[in-house]
């Protein structure tokens, strides 16, 4: 029988069973390996007490301080009693208060002077804070016989403060490390030893060992110095190696065929590329013209024309006879790009039918004399989504199994298995995070051979970010806004604060109607019956006490309602949510593009795609509940055209609160990128993983992709280096176990697709 590798062991064996359930349950921890990878959250030096003036409000926390004093009080006519401990740091207080049978035990234990860890929720009571029923661990003795011995022990030691819960407190996570701690000796080493001894790391025993039971600050140096180089790199080698398998797959290259789809398109263009769509499109077409299939991530500001540049790709493979696909994540963002590219390419798309019997040399594929798309002058751009009608449906589907559609824009029921094309070219999705790999291979499937893919997002990331989440993709950035862009003026309305400034932003977008301009109001909610999905998502947007968390976010229909009998009373108001039938919400977009609506009040369904230049003012209803990223892309729908834009930012939340902050941020700039990095910093960066990979383990301790750019950077070009020269990784089995560990074989599989 095999032998269980030591890190494998579950820690039931050797903790027990309650403790192993509540570090399996609560802290995702079960193996001795995922405890060694536990790693304190910060230290704490013997002798020095802990700042007890920046404590976080409803946070549980662990803090190391000194007893000033403590009291039992009476209440109830002396049938109650309580004992109130107060803590100092010297500059600062903490409270701490324990009631009834729980009072005895720390009444003899927490005397003046004696210093412990307590453990706990922070509340305020009476203005001033406290811990109710805290846990705690003396960390002095009282008995002169044990003092020497008890000095020694902690002499310059560093105490762990481990990410704990209300269930297990941080000492007694260290005392379960503790137990396990001798297994970190048989950890196998990913790096390889040229890397490793090159670099000057501590071997990885080593190192989990400095990283649990430092002596010094330079153990905890050394031990997360080479640990984040753990992390990095055995990620990156994993990206690497995705990469080249890549390279090894064939592909059609679909080079330029001049006088054809793509010159007729550029030539009534209406305006100059910028410099910046120029060199994108230089890059991409690049790629097209390979026999290894494309893979690049295409980002860039809103508005700054990434569905012109995808579409110009989409001719130039239309034009080498083949087809394309666009995949995008909803109904409405799918009928938004139809109709967007429609229009871009006018008579191209109208009149595909007037030439689709045209010459060979004009776009029959000689193989067996179908329509290859699209002819010299023309090709036919499809729709397909899921509730379409059977007649439209069957012929959407003809027209992409002939080859008559050289383009075709649909959701995810373009990934159906009824679903076939003539010879797929190119896939380009749009909103990327939004579907999953299996989603994103199944489309890939389709072609007769691997087609090239082009992943599109509006939500800009800084370059650390795209280097560890899309590794496995060649990026280029659309930094530029077109000419004639108009600016927008954010600016937060503390609508609970100064009432009167949301009824002077009403008054603003009546005076944008009358000027002739049309807007937007945006809720977090519909307001049906069935809201309760959206509710939940609107309250993941800040984990702030503020005191609008204590209502329903606001919604379309009530809003709507107001409005029309309110400070809008007279004006063309509509309302848009993606639970409205497809006939009806194309409808409205139709009529709102038509400057037939004066206000549209809808959900987030306009926060990509949507593009009527008429709109000039936006008023973002509860908008501490929506992300950063969310509030730029919702932003971007107004200042499209001539006229300046307006975005009003309606927040209830206090304004010392981080929501509100967070709507400061938004509004001091219009630099998506900056917005990024502050959203990022905002956020756990393990949910910025697990969100964009997902069958990547959740696997960044250590490790910032903010702030731990060279080591990224550095890890990439060994894993390159590494990959090149050993792709199965033969000569390094250690690297190949560290993978498996990262991936199981299903995710790896989930990875490998793409």
């Amino acid at each position: 029988m095999e032998r269980v590798s030591a890190f494998d062991e579950p820690l039931k064996k050797l903790l027990g069973g309650p403790t192993a359930k509540v570090m399996a349950d609560h802290l995702d921890l079960h193996t001795v390996g995922d405890l060694l990878h536990h790693y304190p959250r910060r230290y704490e030096e013997r002798g020095r007490l802990t700042a007890l003036t920046d404590l976080p409000l409803d946070e549980h926390v662990t803090v190391v301080a000194q007893v000033a004093d403590a009291r039992v009080m009476t209440f109830n006519g002396g049938r109650g009693r309580r004992l109130e401990v107060t803590l100092t740091d010297g500059s600062g207080r903490l409270q701490l208060v324990f009631f009834g049978h729980g009072v005895h035990k720390p009444h003899k234990e927490l005397l003046p002077g004696r210093r412990a860890m307590f453990a706990g929720k922070v509340s305020v009571f009476n203005r001033k804070l406290q811990l109710a029923h805290p846990t705690y661990q003396l960390l002095d003795v009282r008995d002169e016989d044990e003092a020497t011995e008890a000095a020694d022990a902690f002499a310059g030691q560093l105490l762990p403060i481990y990410p704990a819960c209300k269930q297990l407190d941080s000492w007694r996570i260290a005392k379960a490390v503790d137990t396990v701690l001798p297994s970190a000796g048989e950890a196998v080493d990913p790096l390889p030893p040229s890397l490793r001894e090159g670099r000057g790391f501590v071997s990885l025993p080593e190192a989990l060992l400095k990283i649990h039971r430092p002596h010094t600050k330079a153990d905890v140096a050394a031990a997360r110095e080479r640990l984040k180089w753990d992390e990095a790199f055995v990620l990156q080698v994993a990206l690497a190696r995705r990469r080249h398998s890549d390279t090894e797959l064939p592909a059609a290259a679909r080079g330029p065929v001049p006088g054809r789809l793509l010159d007729a398109f550029d030539a009534k263009l209406p305006f100059t590329l910028t410099e910046g769509q120029r060199t994108v499109t230089d890059e991409i077409f690049r790629d097209l013209a390979t026999e290894h299939p494309m893979h690049r991530l295409l980002q860039g500001e809103v508005g700054s024309g990434k569905t012109l540049v995808a579409l110009r790709a989409m001719l130039r493979v239309v034009d080498a006879g083949g087809q394309t696909a666009l995949l995008a994540p909803t109904e409405v963002l799918a009928q938004q790009h139809h109709r967007s590219i429609t229009e871009m390419m006018g008579e191209l798309a109208e009149n595909w039918g007037l030439w689709r019997e045209a010459p060979l040399d004009e776009g029959r594929r000689p193989d067996d004399g179908r329509a290859s798309g699209g002819s010299g002058r023309g090709t036919k751009v499809v729709l397909l989504t899921g509730s379409m009608g059977t007649a439209a449906r069957r012929q959407a589907l003809l027209d992409l199994v002939t080859g008559e559609a050289g383009i075709v824009i649909g959701t995810h029921a373009l990934i159906e298995d009824k679903v076939k094309f003539h010879d797929l070219g190119l896939v380009v999705v749009d909103e990327q995070h939004r579907f999953g790999v299996e989603q994103r291979d199944a489309l890939r499937s389709k072609g007769k051979q691997q087609p090239h893919l082009l992943v599109m997002t509006a939500t800009p990331i800084p370059r650390t970010v795209a280097m560890t989440v899309f590794g496995d993709l060649e990026t280029s950035v659309l930094d530029q806004l077109p000419a004639g862009r108009s600016p927008i003026a954010s600016h937060v309305v503390p609508a609970k604060d100064k009432p009167h400034f949301l009824d002077r932003a009403w008054e603003r977008v009546r005076e944008e109607v009358e000027g002739g301009h049309q807007a937007y109001v945006v809720c977090p909610r519909i307001g049906d019956d069935t809201d309760e999905a959206a509710e939940k998502k609107g309250k993941k947007g800040d984990a702030a006490a503020d005191d609008a968390e204590k209502r329903p976010p606001l919604a379309v229909l009530e809003i709507a309602a107001q409005l029309a009998r309110g400070p809008l009373a007279g004006l063309r108001i509509e309302v848009l949510h993606g639970r409205m039938p497809p006939d009806e919400k194309d409808d409205v977009m139709r009529r709102f593009a038509a400057g037939r609506v004066d206000v549209l009040v809808a959900t987030t369904v306009i926060e990509v795609g949507v593009n009527v230049p008429n709109a000039t003012a936006m008023v973002i209803m509860d908008a501490d509940r929506f992300g950063v990223s969310q509030l730029h892309q919702l932003r971007g729908r107004v200042g499209r055209g001539s006229a300046p834009g307006l975005c009003l930012l309606v927040s209830e939340a206090h304004e010392a609160s981080p929501a509100r902050a967070r709507l400061s941020a938004v509004a001091a700039t219009l630099d998506g990128f900056e917005l990024s990095r502050i959203d990022l910093e905002q956020r756990r960066e393990g949910d910025v993983l697990g969100q964009a990979q997902s069958g990547v383990r959740s696997s960044l301790r250590v490790l910032s992709v903010i702030d731990d750019e060279e080591v990224i950077a550095a890890a990439r070009e060994e894993a390159v280096r590494i990959v090149a020269a050993d792709p199965a990784l033969e000569r390094l089995p250690e690297l190949r176990t560290a993978l498996d560990a990262l991936l199981d074989k299903d995710r790896e599989e989930y990875l490998d697709k793409g």
